[in-house]
């Protein structure tokens, strides 16, 4: 048999964090046909083998809840409080925003996101078509939830129109789903969640909304409707369909007994931190909740690293608990890797039959060396030149180092459109945070 491509003589992580040296890959069709031990005197024929001698390889990172179209927003509201942020800054920004900034604030952030090492990522926004073409233009895997606010007056032609999006193009191309995107229970109020939701189960597919992203909106619920947000959630029906959860930072303990194997929880602390969201409970009990690692948009993180939001997720825990021994190497390792089960793309394992979603590692440098801990590097030393090869579903999307989108100037297409944002300046908007 002819590969299409051979990763050899690597070193393999697994979804686990165990380490397996000097294995050889072998991908055709976007699949892994096998998996063996490395022999000098091995003989396959491949349209292209990657030497892995002294790298390591390990399943693709997904960054679980990204708006990717707030690149353009990147450094646009700094140093001002949440609310200031939301409603005097991004959501008035966010009102004059066109179909065109939405595609190329996602091409962006793509090219980003493949750099640091994501293979698939869950996006929540507008205009979610746009971003739908960048997936398919630029090789990645892309869960796209459809933002709707139930708040505003056209809602039930907005659930129409998406409902009608999902169906039309559910199958449309295998790297790319499609989901509802409810907001939040506090901009869908009434019974717009649950009509959503109930779309959702029509359709077979789940939902993607922010749930008790800070402490005010969860005190808030209590007082409105005497229920958190997760207990909204549930009561419309949310949790019996596939959910991603954004943030749950402020998740109740009671809460807790909503989570089920359908449900995955986001969390992005570098948006915590930068907006002064306070710690929150996400690291209370971390090891039986369904969590995984998000960035959230530029807008408020500034960088799509996956790796550098699992750090910082690490070092808050550490402080915050006054134990080093815990949220152990291991953990966060998986908790990096539960996204894939999210997404259900049949990757995050380096066994036969699933997809050849992978990256190649390169800790020989001076920032990750010595390796004495091949995952502690990875975690507390890497960065994105660390990342030889990105290879989504067989095809290489980084390659030895370098990222390119042919044909598509993306740093001219940015600048103008940060140029033309400054000129529109901010609109109205019905939305307050």
């Amino acid at each position: 048999m002819k590969f299409d491509l051979i990763l050899e003589n690597g070193n393999v992580i697994d979804d686990n964090g165990e380490i397996y040296k000097n294995k050889s890959i072998y991908i055709k069709e976007g699949k892994i046909i096998k998996i063996e031990k490395y022999s000098k005197d091995d003989e396959f024929e491949a349209e292209k083998i990657i030497d892995c001698t002294n790298k390591f390889i390990s399943p693709g990172l997904v960054n679980l809840h990204v708006h990717s179209a707030m690149n353009i927003f990147k450094g646009i509201a700094e140093d001002v409080d949440e609310d200031t942020w939301f409603n005097e800054e991004i959501w008035p920004y966010e009102s004059n925003m066109t179909p065109d900034d939405v595609y190329v604030g996602a091409l962006a952030s793509i090219h980003e996101m493949i750099n640091n090492g994501v293979t698939a990522f869950a996006d929540h926004y507008m205009e979610g078509e746009k971003i739908a073409k960048a997936i398919i233009e630029t090789g990645i895997k892309g869960d796209v939830a459809l933002t709707i606010f139930g708040m505003l007056d056209n809602f039930e032609e907005e659930l129409n129109k998406v409902g009608n999006i999902i169906r039309d193009r559910k199958n449309e191309n295998p790297r790319l789903k499609l989901r509802f995107g409810p907001h939040a229970p506090y901009t869908c109020p009434g019974d717009t969640l649950k009509m959503i939701i109930d779309r959702a189960k029509e359709l077979d597919t789940g939902v993607h909304i922010h749930l008790s992203e800070t402490e005010r909106q969860v005190l808030k619920s209590i007082e409105n409707s005497k229920k958190t947000p997760f207990e909204v959630m549930n009561d419309a029906g949310g949790f019996e369909v596939p959910c991603i959860v954004a943030h749950g930072l402020w998740m109740k303990k009671e809460d807790e007994k909503f989570l089920n194997q359908n449900t995955f929880i986001a969390a992005c602390p570098k948006t915590y931190m930068k907006l002064s969201s306070g710690y929150g409970t996400l690291w209370d009990d971390f090891q039986n909740k369904p969590l995984a690692v998000g960035t959230d948009g530029a807008a408020s993180s500034n960088t799509l690293d996956p790796i550098e939001q699992l750090r910082l997720y690490a070092l808050i825990g550490k402080i915050q608990k006054n134990d080093a021994e815990d949220f152990k190497l291991k953990d966060m390792w998986k908790m990096l890797m539960r996204g894939h089960y999210a997404l259900d793309f049949n990757s995050g394992k380096i066994e036969k039959g699933y997809s050849a979603d992978l990256l190649v590692w390169n800790l020989n440098k001076i920032n990750t060396l010595p390796l004495y801990n091949p995952l502690a590097s990875i975690i507390y030393s890497s960065n994105s030149s660390n990342i030889t090869y990105n290879i989504v579903n067989g095809k290489i999307l980084k390659d030895n180092g370098k990222v390119d989108f042919p044909d598509i100037d993306i740093k001219e297409k940015l600048v103008k459109t940060s140029e033309d944002i400054l000129k529109r300046s901010k609109g109205k908007t019905k939305l307050i945070y």
